[in-house]
């Protein structure tokens, strides 16, 4: 049985993930997709500790009791509840329960290779969002998705053929964007709560710049925001997106824009003192950050106003 005390270590291979769990090894060396259940039941005492992959992993849990460790946290992973981890992510040890049953899907980036879903699977940013920021299904789409995965695993399990690639290609295509539609569906259903912590955004914003925060921090930054709320940056700015139509960084020139505009409207300060006063290091990355959200220059919005 593994300690809890085991060195961290970095999985290079699908091979080496297989044989850390007690698995046979996978029978494509770029791609595996292993279904735990009740015949199949998850060894816990084979369950490494690990830090970093160099591969794909997307989780779907069909049957959990209780809570499940992930990284250094526990939460409560419903039936059809999905995680992804993208290639070279921190991440700490994964605790699943012997009732853990699940599909886990394993893909190395070469296998795709070639393939529009090789720039496509980058642009995904839930690959990004921490682990209590996990996708939940409902009970229709987690049948589609569990369609898509029994698809998967017919063909991975049958006998290979030049068409194989392929198919397992176009349903880890169509399983993402499904995933992609799933989860604005959640931004909207979670609503209450993302509108709560848009106006924490905005509390957060408004008390960096009104004092003065900036003059000493330098410009408020996506991962500054994100820190203060406990959310990851791609699922903030993600979700601002779904409520305002901008990501957070969009979210955050805006603010400094209202700001500056105060500052230029209600002082004498110069366009230098007001730069350096909103974190800008340079006044000419202010100007230019104004002009093209304003279409004015600094000098130009002050005068205009007289």
């Amino acid at each position: 049985m593994k300690s809890k005390d085991d060195k961290l270590i970095r999985f290079i291979s699908i091979s080496e993930s297989h044989q850390a769990f007690g698995l046979p090894a996978p029978q494509h060396p770029l791609i595996s997709l292993v279904h735990f259940n009740e015949d199949n039941s998850f060894n816990t005492e084979m369950a490494p500790i690990y830090d970093v992959l160099s591969f794909y992993k997307i989780t779907f849990i069909t049957k959990n009791n209780g809570r499940l460790k992930y990284g250094q946290d526990y939460y409560d992973y419903n039936e059809g509840s999905m995680l992804f981890l993208a290639p070279n992510q921190l991440v700490g040890s994964t605790d699943y329960n012997s009732k853990t049953y699940c599909y886990i899907l394993l893909l190395h980036p070469d296998f795709l290779l070639g393939h529009p879903l090789a720039k496509k699977i980058k642009q995904y940013g839930y690959f990004s969002y921490s682990s209590n920021e996990a996708l939940h299904l409902s009970d229709a789409e987690k049948e589609i998705i569990l369609s898509v995965y029994q698809i998967m695993e017919r063909e991975l399990n049958s006998r290979v053929d030049e068409f194989s690639q392929e198919v397992v290609i176009a349903q880890i295509d169509l399983m993402l964007s499904y995933v992609n539609r799933f989860y604005k569906r959640q931004f909207i259903t979670r609503k209450a709560v993302n509108n709560d912590i848009l106006q924490k955004t905005e509390t957060i914003l408004n008390d960096y710049l009104n004092n003065q925060k900036s003059l000493h921090q330098g410009v408020p930054t996506v991962q500054y925001l994100s820190d203060q709320l406990n959310i990851s940056p791609g699922y903030l700015s993600d979700m601002l997106r779904s409520l305002i139509g901008q990501n957070t960084q969009q979210y955050i020139h805006e603010k400094l824009i209202e700001k500056a505009k105060e500052r230029l409207t209600t002082t004498e300060l110069t366009v230098s003192e007001i730069a350096y006063e909103l974190g800008f290091e340079h006044p000419q990355s202010f100007s230019k950050l104004f002009k093209t959200k304003t279409s004015l220059s600094p000098l130009e919005f002050r005068q205009s106003l007289n």
